[in-house]
């Protein structure tokens, strides 16, 4: 079974100025979890779209309640391939990453769409979907409960990341209304997720048990 989420998110300011903070986001205060990024392929097609991938390196702190689980030597980092492409003609913006760590454990799929929103052209729509899965046998629920959880407390994060981005390149103080209102939600959400993957660990750890 595949967990999946999608969701909308808007960012008050033209498509153009996205995709500059786009490849300008890091480091922010809310993007601490991203160690480096590097360039490992980038052209320019014949139909003058921009396609790029990009190698990242994240935090990959597991929560207590599975660290029993894994081994003790298992990286605290993650690797990351995230593929773009720019379409200026069209006027949109395609991301699809994943990681190509620990995959069996935990596989985290992310595509995103940015186009200029219909009800106000000065505004750009983000349209993102995501499916997180796991091989880990007895604990593939739960895995996949924390990742969604985790999933959606580092989309408000990033909306927070690219505000703040935006913000310094029009001059101005930070705004953090839509996403500290986003990140209110994602925290309750993420809270009941965690309790329910929890639970789910705890069972599956008792089952185990009496196998």
């Amino acid at each position: 079974m595949v967990k999946y989420f999608a969701c909308v998110g808007l960012l008050k300011s033209s498509w153009d100025q996205v995709c500059i903070a786009f490849w300008e986001r890091y480091p922010n205060p809310y993007s601490n979890h991203v160690l480096t990024e590097d360039i490992i392929f980038r052209e320019v097609t014949p139909g003058n779209r921009l396609v790029s991938r990009r190698l990242l390196t994240k935090t990959n702190r597991a929560p207590r309640w599975m660290e029993k689980y894994l081994p003790v030597t298992m990286a605290r980092h993650a690797y990351i391939i995230e593929d773009s492409i720019v379409d200026p003609q069209n006027r949109t913006m395609t991301t699809l990453t994943w990681n190509i760590s620990h995959a069996r454990m935990m596989s985290v799929e992310e595509r995103c769409e940015y186009r200029i929103n219909p009800d106000n052209t000065s505004w750009t729509e983000i349209n993102r979907e995501a499916w997180i899965s796991s091989n880990l046998y007895g604990l593939s629920r739960a895995i996949q409960e924390f990742g969604l959880a985790r999933f959606k407390t580092s989309v408000a994060k990033t909306m927070k990341g690219f505000e703040y981005v935006l913000a310094k390149m029009q001059g101005e103080s930070p705004s953090r209304t839509l996403a500290e209102h986003a990140t209110e939600r994602a925290r309750e959400t993420a809270l009941a997720a965690k309790e329910k993957a929890k639970d789910l660990a705890s069972q599956a750890h008792k089952k185990q048990q009496y196998v």
